[in-house]
């Protein structure tokens, strides 16, 4: 489910780059489909999640929310 989910952001990740110039529309299509690029960006979102997560959970028990 995951990837899907970064596939989809990809591809709207790559238009908005697409539209303001930023990529051409070939670069914008490789960007989105390639699975090098899916994998790193699920990797860094699953790290993302983690450290808050964890980082959360730090602050509740500092503060005491973890009874």
């Amino acid at each position: 489910m995951t990837s899907v989910i970064v596939r989809i952001a990809l591809r709207y990740f790559a238009g908005i780059l697409v539209a303001r110039g930023l990529l051409s529309a070939d670069d914008g299509g490789t960007f989105s489909a390639d699975p090098d690029i899916q994998m790193i960006v699920e990797t860094g979102a699953g790290l993302a999640i983690g450290g808050i997560t964890e980082g959360w959970y730090w602050m509740a028990r500092k503060f005491g929310w973890s009874k």
